[in-house]
């Protein structure tokens, strides 16, 4: 059998076609751009519908979803007018993914490290069992040593004796994603790479002098919010917590007795995290739950709505904290956070995240990579911009794009024909 050769995700060539996918709790987006030199992006078209059949990121009824995601691609298309599409990048917010570094370590006596090498240190990884019922998300290698001197980024070529590695390894469920692809699936797409959503957030608003100094970015989403913590240039955590905007509509809801949808507009037109003299001054027409017919409504001073969504604001932020404390990464995450998503928007959001985090923030807006069309500032697609930007991105690390229990012919391992290891260790 020859050699087993390493492959990397490379950034796609100029002329190549990307479609990205972000299928959340609240809205589907679907971006199509064409890459340019240097991996540049020209966005080509775009399409976006509000989320049918999923849940905090998860699947609850398979028609509707489909039919959903099937909308956003169809607008995409027709505004691109570049035919049906084959692929799509696609955002994972489901399936619980847990975060681990493991370390592995093989002996290359004293020969240049070379690919061979480099494939070795994924066979060793790649021998480790999965838990059952779960799948590989991501490998990304954090750092490489040789002898022990930690810091390489790049291995081959260098001598010593002992190779080593730390892989940030991220697993999800298996049965929400397969519920998801199969979606996908019946739209007539493949997905051609499956990406934590926080993690490619960053991509899209953090700068490249933030991850690598040590970066945290939170996507405070519709259903779920996602953290991913970036150090030098590295995704090194990820976590998801399944507290989200929506939650926040809920509450108002519940606490003012008024439909979901009035909620929402109060939300976004009056919401605030923080109080001010003039609240309690303020008035707002609140309309009741089987009285909006009528035009019925009921006064309240501003103060109660800002009482209803801090209290959930502080949660999310806490939680979030907790799980970045409890992973051991918070000493090097840096002095940075990056907020983004539709419920980094509320008003006052900046400043009550730096008092529960204890850090500088900021909102992160993401960039409009180029072309006619114009999405600055519309942080409905983060997200999916940062599907973009992880295909075009020349980076060093060793991604897995997506490996479905054992089906690995089309995956990074599968590439390398190491594909039985994974049947194996599941």
């Amino acid at each position: 059998m020859a050699a087993p050769t390493i492959k990397r995700l490379r950034p796609k060539p100029k002329g190549e076609l990307l479609a990205a996918l972000d299928v959340g709790s609240s809205k589907i987006a679907c971006l199509i751009a064409r890459v340019e030199e240097e991996g540049g992006l020209r966005l080509i078209g775009v399409g976006h519908t509000v989320s049918r059949g999923l849940r905090a990121g998860t699947v609850v009824d398979m028609h509707e979803g489909e039919a959903a995601i099937a909308a956003a691609v169809q607008a995409a298309e027709d505004m691109a007018g570049t035919g049906q599409l084959r692929s799509v990048l696609v955002n994972l917010s489901t399936g619980g993914p847990a975060s681990q570094t493991v370390g592995i370590k093989i002996p290359v006596h004293g020969h240049p490290v070379g690919d061979i090498d480099l494939a070795r240190l994924q066979q060793t990884h790649a021998r480790r069992p999965v838990a059952p019922g779960t799948q590989i998300v991501h490998v990304i290698p954090v750092t490489y040593a040789i002898d022990g001197n930690r810091g390489v980024r790049d291995p081959r070529g260098m001598f010593g004796e002992e190779l080593g590695a730390e892989l940030h390894v991220i697993t999800a469920q298996s049965g929400p994603i397969r519920n998801l692809s199969t979606c996908i699936d019946r739209c007539h797409l493949t997905v051609d790479r499956w990406v934590m959503s926080a993690y490619a957030a960053g991509l899209a608003v953090a700068d490249e002098d933030e991850r690598d100094l040590g970066c945290t970015v939170i996507d405070i989403g519709g259903g779920t919010t996602g953290t991913a913590v970036f150090v030098e240039d590295r995704c090194v955590f990820t976590d998801l917590v399944p507290v989200g905007g929506q939650h926040i509509t809920h509450d108002i809801a519940h606490g003012l007795t008024t439909s979901l949808t009035s909620a929402e507009r109060l939300k976004t037109l009056h919401g605030s995290c923080l109080t001010s003299s003039a609240d309690d001054h303020e008035t707002l027409d609140v309309p009741q739950v089987g009285e909006e017919d009528r035009g019925l409504s009921h006064p309240i001073p501003r103060s109660i709505l800002t009482g209803i969504i801090r209290p959930r604001v502080e949660e999310i932020l806490e939680l979030v904290r907790g799980r970045i404390e409890a992973s051991g990464f918070a000493p090097i995450a840096g002095r940075r956070v990056v907020l983004t998503g539709g419920g980094a928007q509320l008003e006052g959001m900046r400043e009550i995240a730096q008092a529960v985090l204890d850090k500088q923030v900021r909102i992160g807006r993401p960039r409009s990579p180029g072309g006619a069309i114009d999405i600055a500032d519309q942080p409905a697609f983060t997200v999916a911009l940062g599907l973009l930007r992880h295909a075009t991105r020349d980076a060093s690390e060793l991604a897995l794009p997506g490996v479905l229990d054992g089906d690995t012919a089309g995956s990074f391992w599968g590439r390398l024909g190491l594909g039985g290891w994974f049947r194996a260790a599941g």
